[in-house]
């Protein structure tokens, strides 16, 4: 019988249980081009996927705290209105969900993305019934950063500590918080993520795959 290693499995959602490229990408286009900046090649806007988006457009576009926080709202006008559902479950994952909590093990999303959108995001793909709970930033920004999304998650569930508890994530930001409250940390390269990024967070465990996340997780 399938069971779960630890017994509380915190998820980040981008890049981690889902592919969000285009519609971040077409979300972040927009927003560059309301605010009058330029809009790079794609390829080039997969690097806003992970950190907080007030941080991106002022580390990558170079824009003022004011001009950052309107970008925000511009992004979110077009997310909202479609592009959160331009993006794909990665296969295998609602199989991985569905053994670890019938092998006794708790499920919860840890996003920087806003609840209400990563909520909404589940329900369309069919998993949140996975979850127990689902906790993220706020639409005012009052935990932008993951540890404070892990914080917030640490006040409801009390139990929930560095000897049973792994954080799954795909880029540093998800190691570091992780590492920093003394959870396990598990990395996936099949995200945005890359093994450099990983490796130098200190991640714990990497897996190549869903198939490799599975029996990270599971036993």
């Amino acid at each position: 019988m399938t069971k779960a290693r630890f017994l509380y499995n915190l998820f980040d959602l981008d890049g981690t249980l889902t592919d969000p490229g285009p519609g971040i990408t077409n979300s972040v286009m927009y927003a560059l081009q309301k605010s009058g900046y330029p809009v790079p090649e794609r390829s080039e806007l997969y690097k806003f996927i992970g950190p907080p988006l007030v941080f991106s457009f002022k580390t990558y576009s170079g824009m003022s705290d004011e001009e950052a926080e309107r970008a925000l709202w511009y992004y979110r006008e077009r997310f909202e209105a479609g592009g959160l559902f331009e993006n794909e479950i990665y296969p295998g994952i609602p199989e991985l969900l569905e053994k670890i909590k019938r092998g006794g093990g708790r499920i919860i999303l840890c996003t920087g993305k806003p609840e209400e959108f990563a909520v909404r995001i589940l329900e369309y793909f069919g998993i949140l019934k996975y979850f127990d709970f689902a906790a993220g930033n706020t639409l005012d920004e009052k935990r932008p950063e993951k540890r404070q999304v892990m914080e917030h998650i640490m006040a409801r569930f009390p139990d929930l500590g560095p000897e049973n508890t792994v954080m799954v994530g795909d880029r540093r930001y998800d190691v570091l918080a992780a590492k920093e409250l003394g959870f396990t940390a598990a990395g996936v390269l099949f995200g945005y993520g890359t093994r450099e990024e990983l490796e130098e967070a200190n991640a714990d465990m990497l897996a190549e795959s869903v198939g490799e996340l599975e029996k990270l997780l599971t036993e």
